[in-house]
C-alpha cells in the first residue's frame, strides 16, 4: 500500500547501491539538479548527517518510526550512527535544527524563491516542453513538477543541459541493505554546502601517523650494509618521512631539517640528528638529500637565507636533489653547486607515501656518477630499482616529466570512464572488476578507481603535486615545441579539481571534478 508523503516527514531513503538512510522530506533547493524526467512519484529528501538533498521515488522510502527497529540495524558505520543520532535529537528538539529547517516550516516562501529562479534562468531560452507552476500545484505538491529547470553552479550562472539518460532504479526490501554511506556521487550539495568546500563523507586528506619503529619487510629482505658516511636529509613531506624512516631503520646515520621543526621530534626519538638550518646539514653531512615541495622550494633550500651555498665550503660534498623539479631548476642548482666544489645528482623519485614507507620507490638519477655510486647503500633502502640516465643534467627530471604525462592522463581518463559509468546507471564495481581483467589492468589504476568511488582520498600522493608536475611537463614540451593537446586538458582538469579545494587530497580526487 502507498505512503502519501507530505513535507517535513521523516523518512528511511535509499539511494541505488547505498544502506537506507535517515532522512526528511524536503523543498529542493535551487542547486539541486532537477527532478528527473517522468519521474512523478518522487520526493526530495534531506539526508541527516551528510545534509545533502535527492530526488528519490517514492517506492525507495519508508516511513521513519515504522520501520526504525529493523533498518536502525542495516548498517553500523560510524557515519550512519551520527545520522541516526542527528533525526532523533531532531524528533526531541526541532528547535535546534532551525538553520536547516527553514524552508521546511515556511513551505511556500521556498517555493516562490525556487520558482523565481526557474522563471529567471528560463526567461532567455524556455524548451518547448516547459511547463508553468499552477497555483493548484504549488498548494497540493512538495515537490514541483517543473520541467525547465537547468542545473546551475553555486555562482548562478547557467549551464548546458544534460542529455537525458537512461537510469536504473529498484525497489528496496527489508533485507536489501549495503552497508555505505550516500555519497555525493548521486546527489547534490546541500543548500548551505559549496563545491569550494569538502563534502562531509569524504576521507582525506588526512594521512595516517608513520610508525617509524616498523621495519618494513621489504627492507628486511634487502639486507643492506649501510655506508659509513654521513647524511643529511632536507624536508619531512609525505615523501620524505618514509624516505628517511627507511635510512634510519637501515642503519645510516642521518641528520635531519624540516621547515616545520616540530616534525623533527619523533625521528629524533628513533636516532636521526637534528640540524637548525639547511647549511647546517650540509656543513655536517657527507652527501645531503633534499626533497621538497616545488622547484621554487628547491631553489630555496640552495640559494634562500641559512641555505646549502652559505655552508663555508661544500669541496667534495654531495647534494641530491630529490624534489620534482623542471631541468632548468636543476641547472640553476648544479651550476651553484659545482661552483662552489659539490658533487650533484638529480634523482627523482617515482611511487606515493605507500611505497616510500615501503622502500619501493623508483630512482631516475642523472649527473655525477660516483655521486651516483656513493649513494647506492641509500637508494637500495629507498627504493626497488634505481637508473642511471647519464651525465647530462635535466635527463632525470626530463624523463620524470614524460612518466608523470602517462600518469595524469591515465588517472583523468579512470576518473571519466567512472563518471559516465555511474550516469549510465551502470556498477562502477563491475566496471573495475572487468577493467582488471583487461590489458589495461594495472594494481595503481585499480587502486585509485577504489579510492574515487568510496571517496577515500587519504594523501598518498597530492593532487597538486600531480598538477604541477603536468605543468613542468607543459614547459619541456614548450621549449622543445612537442605538442601535448592531452596534457594540456588533464592539467585544466587537476587544476579545477584544486580549486574546488582538493588540492591537498590524494590525486584520485579528480574524480570529483569528473563527476560535478
Amino acid at each position: 500500500m502507498s505512503v502519501a508523503y507530505k513535507l517535513g516527514d521523516l523518512v528511511w531513503a535509499k539511494m541505488k547501491g547505498f544502506s537506507p538512510w535517515p532522512g526528511r522530506v524536503a523543498v529542493p533547493t535551487p542547486e539541486l539538479k532537477p527532478m528527473p524526467k517522468k519521474s512523478m512519484n518522487v520526493q526530495c529528501i534531506f539526508f541527516f548527517g551528510s545534509n545533502n538533498y535527492a530526488w528519490i521515488e517514492e517506492h525507495n522510502i519508508k516511513p521513519y518510526q515504522e520501520h526504525k527497529e529493523q533498518l536502525i540495524k542495516s548498517c553500523k558505520t560510524a557515519a550512519f550512527k551520527e545520522a541516526v543520532a542527528q533525526i532523533e535529537e531532531y524528533i526531541v528538539n526541532p528547535e535546534k535544527f532551525a538553520d536547516l529547517d527553514d524552508h521546511v516550516r515556511n513551505p511556500e516562501e521556498e517555493f516562490d524563491k525556487l520558482k523565481d529562479v526557474i522563471n529567471e534562468e528560463s526567461s532567455d531560452e524556455k524548451p518547448p516542453e516547459a511547463e508553468e507552476a499552477t497555483p493548484e500545484v504549488k498548494k497540493k505538491s512538495a515537490t514541483p513538477k517543473v520541467k525547465s529547470v537547468k542545473r546551475s553552479s553555486s555562482a548562478g550562472l547557467k549551464s548546458a543541459p544534460r542529455k537525458k539518460v537512461k537510469t536504473i532504479s529498484r525497489s528496496f526490501t527489508d533485507t536489501d541493505m549495503d552497508h555505505e554511506k550516500p555519497s555525493m556521487l548521486n546527489h547534490s550539495f546541500s543548500k548551505k554546502s559549496s563545491l569550494l568546500q569538502r563534502p562531509s563523507n569524504i576521507m582525506g586528506p588526512e594521512t595516517a601517523a608513520l610508525d617509524l619503529e616498523n621495519v618494513s619487510e621489504t627492507l628486511l629482505e634487502k639486507n643492506i650494509k649501510a655506508s659509513q658516511m654521513k647524511f643529511g636529509f632536507l624536508g619531512l613531506g609525505i615523501m620524505g618521512c618514509g624516505i628517511v624512516k627507511n635510512l634510519l631503520n637501515s642503519g645510516h646515520k642521518v641528520l635531519i631539517w624540516n621547515r616545520t621543526a616540530a616534525k623533527c621530534k619523533d625521528f629524533e626519538k628513533v636516532g636521526a640528528t637534528i640540524a637548525v638550518t639547511p647549511c647546517d646539514v650540509v656543513e655536517e653531512a657527507d652527501i645531503t638529500f633534499s626533497c621538497v615541495a616545488d622547484p621554487q622550494a628547491a631553489k630555496e633550500m640552495v640559494f634562500g637565507n641559512c641555505g646549502v651555498l652559505h655552508c663555508p665550503t661544500l669541496e667534495g660534498k654531495g647534494y641530491v636533489e630529490m624534489t620534482s623539479i623542471d631541468a632548468d631548476t636543476s641547472h640553476d642548482i648544479v651550476e651553484a653547486i659545482s661552483g662552489k666544489g659539490g658533487r650533484y645528482l638529480e634523482a627523482q623519485i617515482q611511487g606515493s607515501k605507500t611505497e616510500a614507507e615501503e622502500g619501493t620507490l623508483i630512482i631516475l638519477a642523472a649527473g655525477d656518477r660516483t655521486l651516483f655510486d656513493d649513494c647506492q647503500s641509500c637508494f637500495k633502502a629507498m627504493s626497488k630499482n634505481s637508473f642511471y640516465l647519464g651525465s647530462d643534467i635535466g635527463n632525470a627530471s626530463k624523463m620524470n616529466s614524460v612518466l608523470q604525462v602517462v600518469g595524469g592522463v591515465s588517472l583523468a581518463a579512470l576518473a571519466e570512464g567512472l563518471a559516465l559509468a555511474d550516469r549510465a546507471g551502470l556498477s562502477q564495481r563491475d566496471l573495475l572488476d572487468v577493467l582488471a581483467l583487461t590489458p589495461l589492468a594495472s594494481p595503481h589504476l585499480l587502486r585509485k578507481g577504489r579510492d574515487m568511488i568510496e571517496s577515500s582520498y587519504s594523501t598518498h600522493q597530492p593532487l597538486s603535486h600531480m598538477q604541477k608536475d603536468l605543468k613542468l611537463a607543459l614547459g619541456l614540451g614548450d621549449a622543445l615545441e612537442q605538442s601535448l593537446p592531452l596534457t594540456a586538458t588533464t592539467n585544466e582538469i587537476f587544476k579545477h579539481a584544486k580549486r574546488l579545494g582538493y588540492a591537498n587530497h590524494d590525486v584520485a580526487a579528480v574524480y570529483i571534478r569528473a563527476r560535478f
